[in-house]
C-alpha cells in the first residue's frame, strides 16, 4: 500500500450552524458542498482549504461530548500553518476566541498555540 495523500478530516459538531458559522467566517473554509441527510437528521458539509478538500463536518442527533481533558488515546487535534502567528492570534482575539500562549517547538524552533472550535475540539496553528 501506498497512501498518497491525506483525503479529509472529519469533525463531528454539536451544533451545526455554530460550527458551520466557525469554519467558513473564522477559519475561512469555502463550502464545496452541503447536504442534509433525512434519514439520519444529519447534515454533511465538505470544506476546502486553497481549493483542497481538508475537512467533512457533519451533524448528528446528540452526539457525545468528545473527551478533551484529560487527553485521551485517539486523534489527538487538528494543526493548520500560517505565515505569521501573532496576526492570526489577533485575528481571533477580536473574535473573542482565546488561545493558549505561544509556545516554541523544541526541534524546529518554530512558534506555535492552541484554540478551541466551538465543540473544544483543539485546534494548532503552527507559523510555517
Amino acid at each position: 500500500m501506498k497512501i498518497e495523500k491525506l483525503h479529509h478530516i472529519a469533525i463531528i459538531c454539536s451544533d451545526y450552524e455554530k460550527s458551520k458559522e466557525f469554519y467558513t467566517k473564522i477559519l475561512n473554509f469555502k463550502i464545496d458542498n452541503e447536504i442534509f441527510r433525512k434519514e439520519r437528521q444529519s447534515y454533511k458539509l465538505d470544506l476546502s482549504l486553497n481549493g483542497i478538500y481538508v475537512i467533512e463536518l457533519f451533524s448528528f442527533p446528540n452526539p457525545p461530548k468528545r473527551l478533551t481533558q484529560p487527553e485521551s488515546t485517539g486523534l489527538r487535534h487538528i494543526a493548520f500553518g500560517v505565515k505569521n502567528l501573532e496576526e492570526s492570534i489577533a485575528f481571533l482575539k477580536i473574535n473573542n476566541i482565546e488561545n493558549e500562549g505561544v509556545r516554541i517547538d523544541e526541534f524546529t524552533n518554530k512558534k506555535f498555540t492552541f484554540f478551541k472550535d466551538p465543540d473544544q475540539l483543539p485546534i494548532e496553528l503552527y507559523e510555517i
